[in-house]
């Protein structure tokens, strides 16, 4: 099936899933849709709304799900109005980032129970909501070559999609990219902090540093925050903890004794309990800010 005859649809219209929406839209002319809250804009710009997810996944080829996680998507799954009351050939792609045994497990049992007629990649993204809305998301893809590479051409319009190995192979890739991304605002918070108690000017250190070893798209991105110390929510903090708690169950699968991650955990546990996680996760230099009393 091509991306020409395949006919699209999406579920989960939040921060990152609506301006997926619009570029999906704008690429491939049509698009089906299902939210919890009508999409008057999205309707009027050519958008066509469905009542359920049972006739959303009706009149789909491909379901994009840019749900949080698993768990909202199975609550989506079954019953009378369930995507799977009335799915024919379906493609299903996970956008969340989730448990890579979790997504292999439920791709498994959907295939089984529609006879194979319905199939899943998983394909977590990063960029954030600007990579999603300027179409520069990078793409991680698990799943067979096939479905993957009808993944692709479906999500092309948003960034860059690249198959990484069978399914779960794109939760691996985000729960990686998670880890660094952890640790590099960690310690960009970390750095900001000690600069700033030092009387460095923040704005001339960051423009500095970041043309050199210490520069990165994070740092491009979140410079300002950590220079202003407004760390009003885009991406927040508390997300970090499910992801790196995904990164953690890879490595014991896989027989890792990680260096970093506990220590990143502690932290992000850590900003979720002091009640900063609907923060920005440049919250991390108000996080480090909090500490130094406690440390005395």
């Amino acid at each position: 099936m091509s991306t020409s005859s395949a006919s699209v649809g999406i579920i989960g219209l939040g921060a990152m899933g609506r301006p997926v929406a619009d570029r999906l839209l704008a690429a491939h002319g049509t698009l089906h849709i299902h939210a919890r809250r009508p999409q008057p804009e999205l309707v009027a710009a050519g958008a066509t709304w469905a009542d359920s997810p049972r006739e959303l996944a009706a009149a789909v080829d491909v379901l994009v799900s840019f749900l949080p996680d698993l768990p909202e998507l199975e609550e989506l799954l079954y019953g009378d109005d369930g995507l799977m009351a009335d799915a024919g050939d379906l493609l299903i792609l996970v956008g969340s980032t989730s448990s890579a045994p979790a997504v292999r497990e439920l791709a498994e049992r959907l295939h089984t129970q529609s006879g194979g007629r319905v199939r899943m990649v998983d394909c977590p993204v990063s960029g954030g909501v600007d990579g999603a809305t300027s179409g520069t998301l990078s793409i991680m893809l698990g799943g067979s070559p096939d479905d993957a590479a009808l993944a692709a051409s479906v999500l092309a319009p948003c960034g860059t999609p690249v198959l990484l190995g069978p399914l779960g192979a794109g939760e691996v890739a985000k729960a990686c990219n998670q880890l660094v991304v952890s640790a590099t605002i960690l310690a960009l918070g970390e750095a900001t902090v000690l600069a700033d108690r030092s009387g460095l000017d923040l704005d001339a250190l960051w423009t500095l540093l970041g043309g050199g070893y210490a520069g990165s798209n994070l740092l491009e991105s979140r410079r300002h925050k950590l220079v202003s110390g407004d760390d009003s929510p885009s991406g927040m903090a508390k997300y970090m903890v499910k992801d790196l708690r995904f990164a953690a169950d890879i490595a014991e699968a896989t027989g890792i004794a990680p260096v970093l991650l506990p220590a990143l955990r502690a932290a992000f546990d850590g900003i979720v309990d002091a009640g900063l996680g609907d923060r920005d996760i440049s919250v991390a230099r108000r996080f480090v800010q909090s500490r130094d009393t406690q440390a005395s």
